[in-house]
């Protein structure tokens, strides 16, 4: 074999063949490393795009299946509200029955008749109250607010300005402001605001009208040390809240709060003792607001869940949804018949209504019993879906592994000799490094 001092054929075999064993035994150091056969697209483009698309399905089928469980909660939560609703149907059922005997006098009738309606009022709120991270599930939300009409198009209300002090005014019990002893709805409970002063005090009063009784609560919170010069004045852009309990409402006061408790402290008192004890409306006549009652949260007509990744019918699953509240309960099947909520203030006030409320709550116990089998069917339908999709999330994944786990017995025997390639190509080396040193000693000869 010829001796060549500028190029050397066996030195660069052997360093090219180290370079390559290198590499490869990388290659599979990375695959053992991370657990999966295709570590990058060089290693199996297809296999990487088939296994990433599997990925993503697997994916979308395990929110499915989370999807379904909260679907079972909510279900369970309608369920529950439904089986107390039917106990309140069945001592509604034994009033009725009590009350269509006519040996009770109108007296005695008339307590059964309070406590008939009282519980019809609970089936109401138990439908608007029922609902799952807000999602309505037994009748529309109930809910109350504020007209502001009157202090936006200049009446009385106008007064209770952000110019005098005034930014917003809030309910805080939808409870006491959504009472309806007359039945003819919100329309008649009113809040009223007095600013009065007594003496060398101002006091802001709120004033509950509820079914035109006023007062029905009253609440006085002194304001005086608002004031420019009092110790809790406000500064510009700084807002205070007055949280008025007993009303159910909260006030929020800006800095312009200053200016009007300072004018009317400078006002006189009508009718005034020389002690300044009598007290004076500020604002003339009492602002007022009405309340409005709106349904808040509505009852959906369905409620979908998402059970795949695809934009298509068959990854959503529909639920429909059936309200049980009191204008729903004893309309029967056709929905044409009597509703509890029909019945009125005095549905068993006497005996023949009583007989007419007995036929009613019958058919709401029938109609509730409906609108649970349907959550029953669907509870077993969401829980088949269950099945299904981890089913199919088992061979999903099944299937990713087969493209793109890595065979661990198999790669390591690849990483083995590929450590020996190594080994022989350093060893080759040092073999070329004794052909140089022969070199040398010829030339040295």
């Amino acid at each position: 074999m010829a001796l060549n001092i500028i190029s050397d054929h066996a030195a660069n075999l052997a360093h090219r063949n180290l370079a390559r064993a290198e590499e490869a035994a990388n290659r599979s150091l990375a695959k053992l490393s991370s657990g999966k056969r295709v570590v990058s697209a060089r290693d199996d483009a297809a296999s990487m795009a088939i296994g990433s698309r599997l990925n993503s399905t697997a994916s979308a089928l395990t929110s499915g299946i989370v999807n379904i469980g909260q679907g079972n909660s909510m279900l369970q939560i309608a369920d529950g509200a439904m089986a107390t609703i039917d106990d309140v149907l069945v001592r509604m059922n034994t009033l009725a029955v009590q009350a269509a005997s006519e040996n009770l006098s109108d007296t005695e009738r008339g307590f059964l008749n309070d406590e008939f309606v009282a519980l019809r009022t609970e089936i109401n709120r138990i439908a608007a109250a029922t609902n799952f991270n807000g999602i309505q599930l037994l009748g529309d939300g109930s809910d109350v607010s504020l007209d502001y009409s009157d202090l936006q198009a200049g009446g009385s209300a106008e007064v209770l300005s952000v110019a005098n002090g005034f930014s917003n005014f809030t309910i805080t019990d939808d409870n006491y402001w959504a009472r309806d002893a007359n039945e003819n709805g919100s329309a008649d409970n009113q809040l009223r605001f007095d600013v009065l002063k007594t003496g060398d005090r101002i006091l802001l009063s709120a004033i509950s009208e509820i079914d035109g009784t006023s007062p029905h609560r009253t609440q006085s919170i002194d304001i005086t040390d608002y004031a420019s010069s009092g110790s809790k004045a406000l500064n510009a852009g700084q807002t205070q809240t007055l949280d008025f309990e007993d009303v159910g409402v909260k006030v929020n006061l800006n800095f312009n709060i200053a200016t009007t408790i300072t004018n009317a402290l400078a006002q006189g008192s009508d009718g005034a003792g020389a002690d300044g004890s009598a007290t004076a409306q500020i604002f003339g006549a009492s602002p007022v607001f009405s309340v409005l009652e709106d349904q808040g949260n509505k009852l959906p007509d369905k409620i979908y869940f998402q059970l795949g990744g695809g934009n298509t019918g068959g990854a959503q699953l529909s639920i429909p949804t059936t309200a049980v509240d009191g204008a729903a309960l004893g309309t029967g099947k056709t929905g044409t018949e009597t509703s509890l909520d029909e019945l009125g203030s005095n549905a068993i006030a006497t005996s023949a209504k009583a007989q007419s409320a007995i036929e009613a709550v019958a058919r709401a116990i029938d109609d509730l019993q409906r609108a649970r089998a349907n959550v029953g069917t669907n509870q077993n339908r969401l829980d088949a879906a269950s099945e299904s999709l981890a089913s199919t999330l088992e061979n999903v994944k099944e299937a990713r592994s087969s493209l793109l786990d890595l065979d661990v017995a198999m790669e390591m025997t690849n990483y083995a000799s590929k450590q020996i390639l190594i080994k022989s190509s350093v060893a080759m080396l040092a073999r070329v490094s004794e052909m140089r040193q022969n070199l040398i000693r010829l030339l040295a000869g």
